[in-house]
């Protein structure tokens, strides 16, 4: 995995995310989790930007596409989209499984003047990214955990 961790569960995220059908139900029950204020729907690259889409299509929040990495070319962003500066902004990913991307991306869009607070996916893989989440001052929305998936 992206984190170093190593799994013998592999899950294919990108069979919900490439499904139309799935993909409008899933942002339909995460549109209702996504906190009140909030101004900006930051999808993080590359599972969180359809995910980050949708949800802004059922909200009517708007929505930026944050990079890893800012590109070194054309307009070397690092946050594609509106201006987050003094915004109340929601991190959206797909799976989370240590937080470790989220947290470098929310330090990078705290550099650009963005309020982050939140943070909802669609599964929490592991527990231990609440926590590392929380230490951070960022709480974790869920709408499914690994192990809620297993089970049924």
């Amino acid at each position: 995995m992206r984190s170093g961790q190593i799994s013998n569960e592999y899950f294919d995220k990108y069979l919900f995310e490439s499904d139309p059908v799935l993909l409008t139900e899933i942002a339909r029950h995460l549109s209702k989790l996504v906190p009140e204020g909030t101004e900006i729907l930051a999808g993080l690259e590359m599972g969180g930007i359809p995910i980050a889409t949708a949800i802004s299509i059922q909200t009517n929040i708007p929505a930026v596409f944050v990079r890893k990495k800012a590109k070194e070319y054309g307009t070397c962003k690092f946050a594609e989209g509106i201006s987050v500066e003094g915004k109340k902004v929601c991190i959206i990913e797909d799976v989370v499984t240590t937080g470790g991307q989220i947290i470098l991306s929310a330090n990078d869009l705290k550099k650009l003047g963005a309020q982050i607070k939140y943070v909802l996916c669609v599964i929490e893989r592991d527990e231990k990214s609440r926590d590392n989440l929380k230490k951070e001052g960022l709480e974790l929305f869920s709408l499914f955990t690994m192990e809620e998936l297993k089970t049924s």
